[in-house]
């Protein structure tokens, strides 16, 4: 039988009769050493072995789970719409396919309407699944707190009191509200211009309460498939209704509530199935407990009338374009942190920014502070403000104004 040549030879020691004593000692001092190498080398070997047989049998375990997949089929996620005598109806995620099936006696006591169910191909429910707030709902809950204080926002101080009033104050103080009798505002809409500073309010509040603050557009609640938008609606409250105390703040809310009309696409239909969910969600039968709404537009005439009256939004607050003194303000703000020079007067240049929104001036700040860049200075000048007002105002005149000068 031969020796499999992966091994190494096993060491022999041939010993001469005619030896002395030391050679005698010499030779098996050797033998010695080449029977631990050869030792150390089989350990090497068995140690390689062992990983390789745990590499393969980890290759066969991941086998065999896709083998059971492969011959599992597949499943698909529904909900319960109804439980008759006669089966359960189900809604297929997706499609929204209604269909009357049967289920098994052991899931038919812990079922009920709403919940969420596995289905396989033939619409068996083959079990029920945990409620799980939609991925995107979660998305949209503000982790950081954002870095805007009350004290950045100027020119609209009447409109901060109303929502510090409306808001902040019955998060922070509910014991005043009850000792006077009254119920807080539910909701709070912001509409006005653009750039006047709706969101930055909102941010602020996010900023100076503990509530939970979830923030969304009005175009993200418009989903693709029939019923997501509502399912979308009611799991950012229950959302809010977990981690209250909280803040819902949709911002372009005219997005998903704008006046309804008679048309009949499928569009139109599932903007206004959401536009429901959201009314139902605001001012239903259970109290939405200790959540507030903050909302924001700049297109107040298209709103729905429905999502305006009383119990739902409690406040409409204007967020107008500021008056000189506010643009004082929101210059003083803007440019607390420049290098201004000592004939720049504010209020000088507040005068002449008639129609400024605050987000205008705030650019028409950071374009003077580029003036000053670019002629290599390290001070902003009054020069610099009258060339950014020049620059900015040429650009709200849009590239039209630009044709004119141009040669054919």
């Amino acid at each position: 039988m031969s020796r499999s040549p992966s091994l190494p030879d096993r060491p022999r020691l041939d010993l001469d009769p005619e030896m002395s004593d030391a050679e005698r000692l010499n030779a098996m001092r050797k033998h010695y050493a080449r029977i631990v190498h050869v030792n150390e080398e089989l350990d090497e070997r068995l140690q390689e072995a062992n990983d390789r047989r745990r590499e393969l049998r980890e290759e066969v375990d991941h086998l065999k789970r896709r083998n059971e997949v492969l011959k599992t089929s597949s499943m698909y996620i529904a909900t319960v719409e109804e439980i008759s005598d006669d089966g359960v109806v189900i809604k297929q995620h997706g499609n929204n396919q209604e269909v009357l099936t049967e289920v098994s006696p052991s899931l038919a006591d812990s079922l009920s309407e709403g919940d969420r169910v596995a289905i396989n191909d033939s619409f068996g429910v083959q079990r029920v699944l945990d409620d799980e707030t939609d991925a995107r709902a979660q998305a949209m809950e503000v982790e950081a707190s954002p870095d805007v204080r009350y004290e950045d926002i100027g020119g609209i101080d009447e409109q901060v009191r109303e929502v510090r009033e409306a808001v902040e104050d019955p998060l922070v103080n509910p014991d005043l509200f009850e000792a006077v009798g009254v119920d807080p505002p539910k909701g709070v809409l912001l509409h006005g211009p653009p750039g006047t500073g709706k969101t930055m309010l909102a941010k602020a509040v996010a900023n100076e309460t503990d509530a939970t603050f979830i923030k969304m557009a009005g175009s993200e609640l418009v989903r693709k498939f029939i019923g997501e938008g509502s399912r979308l609606v009611r799991d950012l409250f229950d959302l809010a209704e977990e981690r209250e105390p909280a803040v819902i703040f949709i911002d372009e809310i005219d997005a998903v509530a704008s006046k309804r009309t008679d048309s009949k696409t499928s569009g139109d239909a599932e903007v206004q199935r959401t536009m429901m969910q959201l009314l139902s969600e605001m001012d239903g039968f259970d109290d939405r407990g200790d959540i507030r709404i903050m909302a924001a537009t700049n297109r107040f005439d298209m709103l729905d009338e429905a999502i305006l009256r009383p119990g739902r939004f409690d406040r409409l607050i204007e967020v107008p374009k500021p008056a000189a003194e506010g643009r004082e303000r929101i210059l003083e703000i803007h440019t607390a942190d420049m290098n201004v020079a000592d004939d720049v007067d504010l209020g000088e240049i507040a005068a002449a920014l008639d129609d400024y929104s605050g987000a205008d001036i705030a650019s028409l700040t950071t374009e003077a502070g580029m003036f000053a860049i670019r002629d290599d200075r390290v001070e902003v000048r009054h020069e610099d403000f009258e060339a950014a007002r020049e620059k900015v105002e040429a650009e709200d005149e849009g590239p039209v104004a630009g044709f004119t000068d141009y040669q054919y």
